[in-house]
């Protein structure tokens, strides 16, 4: 196999899932994975993303729609998260629930949205309460 081949071979490979956005004047290009959730702050959303978030001049619900796909669930009315991220649920004694993502960063999961950490786990085991 030439080197030309391997190089062709690159090219087509498959490549993670990339969000890309304009900050500071420039388009910036981050991989979807390394994005643990998307939090509301007045008119923009914050990508949570290790080591910096970004603030991006667009709707919460908007990013909900274009983040849906790649396994982003809404948690709260203000909040977003990454499935792939969340590392621990614990259930709080008003019905919510704490969320905690990679990096440490904790999240409150309203009744209201409950229902989507259903979606964190394909099989769920000695749990059959959790989230109902």
């Amino acid at each position: 196999m030439s080197a030309r081949d391997i190089q062709d071979q690159k090219a087509i490979a498959p490549q993670a899932p990339r969000i890309a956005f304009k900050a500071n004047g420039s388009i910036l290009l981050l991989d979807i994975a390394d994005i643990s959730a998307v939090q509301a702050e007045g008119n923009y959303v914050s990508l949570q993303h290790r080591p910096n978030p970004y603030l991006v001049h667009e709707s919460l619900s908007s990013i909900v729609e274009k983040l849906k796909p790649y396994g982003f669930i809404r948690i709260h009315r203000s909040v977003v998260v990454n499935i792939t991220a969340v590392e621990k649920i614990q259930p709080l004694p008003t019905g919510e629930y704490r969320l905690r993502v990679k990096g440490g960063k904790e999240y409150v999961v309203t009744r209201k949205y409950k229902h989507s950490l259903r979606d964190l786990a394909q099989l769920w085991v000695g749990s059959e309460r959790l989230c109902s």
